[in-house]
Parts: structure tokens; sequence; C-alpha cells
């Protein structure tokens, strides 16, 4: 088995590192979210300042992460327990942990949803339906009842069988598969899509800006969207960074892993937009666009039963490859903190995160509690403190170092810091301030 310093377990290749990062990047936020938040705010103007804000603010904030695990080959906690010892920044790391708990706790029940939607999917239930039929579906799904614990518990079993496995014989090996097959997935829905007529219209949508509907939410929902598709600020990335080996290069994994996060998000408006325009409807559907627009569509389309199915296993990979990079951030808590085995660690931490799961399924206002405080609480909060920390606490010197550990000039350290430094703090500073309601505009 290939190896980190100190026995621990690592990547086995680039293309294991991109595939296991990326895959915790690309989930519902994605396919789900970035389709009916881009159809809410203008389409084409939303996507330029989505791509504006991926690379001058998730990039430098993701290597930020990569940086702070790689350096110090422990979990989110121990990194910073190691790195400033003596210190309060380990309570960074303790929340990162916490917004794991927290954010797996009530996404596993949203997955859920998709794996029920698959069954529904494959057993026809959407035929002959009309959009107030589909609605109900959805509406009783959601309901507080054991249906949506059961899919739950069943989406938390399958994260655990796979980051019990380890990195390498677990994530890697499973993730190494799943991105290739989203992808396959995804390309064969926007073929479709595009061949509907009309289809066009959905397609100058997503990509000709209306600077008209621009206005400062449009923009914070844009960095927002950035900062939270990217996994960041809730320890996956740096948990992930102390997997990588010292030879692969970090600036080039954040990159990649940034681009290929934007390439699904824009897939997903692609497979949607189009599909949308071609029946006549709005794309500013809001949350309801992927779980009741897109099953009325399917079935007023030729050959929309078999691509129903395929879109709904389509949003469980991705939910599937997001859950197992927030399980990995507890299980490697209790692993190396805790001295706990690995399959003890990853059966209490589901075990544990499933009991949640069952509150959030059966009470709403468990459920919004725990998606509002991570989302504009911790998350934010996590983000900022993780480049104040990187940009100045570990100094120039430390930073320099990690980003040339693998024997190449980092030729992007002359931007990078000031970025970490002054930049993305004052943006992630605005997302958190208006998530919490205390900036307006």
């Amino acid at each position: 088995m290939s190896e980190q310093e100190g026995g621990r377990d690592s990547f086995s290749n680039k293309f294991g590192v991109i595939a296991a990062a990326a895959g915790s990047a690309i989930g519902l936020g994605n396919i789900w979210r970035f389709p009916y938040v881009a159809g809410e705010n203008g389409g084409g103007a939303f996507l330029m300042l989505y791509l504006l804000f991926i690379l001058a603010i998730g990039v430098p904030v993701m290597l930020s992460e990569l940086l702070i695990g790689r350096k110090a080959q422990l979990n989110i906690f121990g990194a910073f327990r190691k790195l400033a010892p003596g210190s309060y920044w380990p309570l960074v790391g303790i929340m990162g942990v916490g917004a794991a708990f927290m954010i797996l706790s009530f996404y596993s029940v949203v997955a859920g949803w998709t794996v029920e939607y698959t069954f529904y999917a494959i057993a026809n239930q959407f035929a002959g339906e009309s959009p107030e039929g589909i609605k109900a579906i959805f509406d009783e799904l959601t309901a507080a009842s054991w249906r949506p614990v059961v899919f739950m518990l069943l989406f938390m079993a399958l994260s655990a069988f796979i980051v019990r496995s380890g990195v390498k014989k677990g994530i890697e090996r499973y993730t190494k598969v799943l991105m290739p097959l989203l992808l396959v997935i995804l390309v064969g829905l926007i073929f479709r899509s595009l061949s509907l007529d009309g289809a066009m219209a959905g397609v100058d949508f997503l990509f000709r800006p209306d600077f008209s509907k621009v206005d400062t939410n449009t923009i914070l929902e844009a960095l927002g969207q950035a900062f939270f598709s990217l996994s960041l600020g809730m320890g996956v990335m740096a948990t992930y960074g102390s997997y990588i080996k010292k030879k692969e290069s970090l600036g080039k994994t954040a990159i990649s892993v940034s681009l290929t996060d934007t390439l699904i998000a824009v897939l997903a408006g692609l497979a949607i937009f189009p599909a949308v325009f071609s029946f006549g409807l709005e794309p500013g559907q809001g949350p309801g666009l992927v779980f009741i627009t897109l099953p009325g569509i399917f079935n007023q389309m030729a050959g929309g039963y078999y691509f129903a199915i395929f879109f709904f296993v389509l949003l469980v990979i991705a939910a599937l490859t997001s859950s197992i990079s927030l399980l990995e951030v507890v299980v490697a808590y209790f692993v190396e903190e805790l001295k706990m085995k690995r399959s003890t660690a990853t059966w209490l931490a589901a075990g544990i995160m499933s009991a949640l799961g069952v509150v959030c399924a059966l009470n709403g206002a468990v459920f919004s509690f725990f998606d509002r405080t991570s989302s504009n609480i911790l998350l934010p909060l996590g983000g900022l403190l993780i480049v104040l920390f990187v940009g100045w606490f570990l100094g120039k010197q430390v930073v320099r170092d990690e980003l040339e550990a693998d024997g190449r000039v980092a030729f992007y350290f002359r931007w990078f810091v000031p970025v970490i430094r002054v930049l993305a703090p004052i943006a992630i500073a605005l997302v958190f301030l208006n998530g919490l309601g205390l900036l307006r505009f």
C-alpha cells in the first residue's frame, strides 16, 4: 500500500487525488442547486460572475486548505494543533469536524430523496402525472414519515461501506469509477436535451449574459455558490490534502478540481435549461426545479422514462461522492485523535450522523436549523479563518516551501499571498455577513 510519512494511507496517483477531491466538490450543489440559482439570477450573467469568483476566490481558498492538510499530514483538528500548538487555532479544526457532522446529517436526507426518486423513475411512477400530481409526490416524500428515513439510512450505509475501506481501497477506488460514470450520464442527458425543439433558447439563457438583471444580491449569490460548491470551510480539502504525496503539485490539483467542479455545474445547466425552455417553462423555478419540474419534462419527452432513470442515478452518484468526503473528515478525526480502528470509527460516525439524520427527516425545523447554521455560519467562518491562518500565521516561507514541495517553482506564489491575505477574507466576510442577514445593499 502506498503510504505517506508516518504510515498514513494516501492517494496512489494524481488522477486518484483529482477524482476524490472533485467528487467531494461535485454534489447536489452542482446538479440540483446551481441550475435553479442560475435560473433565478439571470442565467449567463450569473454564470460569468460565478466563473470569476471560482478563479479569483475559490482556487486560492482550496489551495489554502490543501496546503494545511499536506503540511501537517493530519486530520483538520490535528493539523491546526500541530501547526499552531498552544493556540486557539485548533478550534477551527473542531468547527470543521462539527460542520461535517451537521452537513451530512441533513444532506443525507436530501440524498435519500434522490435514491427514492430513482426507484420512482424505475417504477415509472411519474407517467401520466400532472405537474400538480408530481408536486404532491414530492410533498409526500418530504413530509415527516418513515420513508425518507429508510432511504437516508440506505444511503448512509453505502457511504460508510466505501469509507471504511480506507483512502486508497475505498474512497479513491470508488470515485475513480463514479466520477467518469457521472460525466458519461450527464453528457448523454445533454445530447438528448439539445435535440429538443426550441432547446437553443435555453443555451442562450445560460451563455448570453443579461447584465440588466445583475444586482448586489446576484453578486453575493454567485460568490456564495462558488464558495459552497467547492466544499470549502468544512475540513474536507484539508483532510484530502493530508493524503496527497509531496511529489504532487497542490496548485495544479486545486485548479484541476475547481475547473472540474465548474464544468459539471455548467454541463448540468446545459442538460436542464434547454429542456426547460423547450417545454415553455420558467427557469427560475427554485429548489423544485429538479424534483418537480424535470419529472414533468421527462413525461413529455420521447424516451423520457430512460432519461429520468439516468438523471436520478446521476443525482445519487453526485450525492455519494460528496457524502464520503464529509464522512472521511470525521473518521480521520476519530482514528487519529481518539485512536479508534478505522472500521469502528466509520460505523460510529455514520451511526451518529444517521441518528441526527433521522431527526432532520422527521423534523423540518431541525433540518432547516442544520442547513442554515452550517451554510451561513460554519462554512464561511471556517473558510475565513483558514485563509487568515495561511496568509498571516504560517508565514510566507512556510507557504512557499509547501507549494514548491514537488520540486517546481510555484509561479503563482506572487499573487497567491495577497489574495488570501486581503481579497479572499473580504469576499468571504461579505458572504458571511450576508448569510447572517447583517449586510444588505
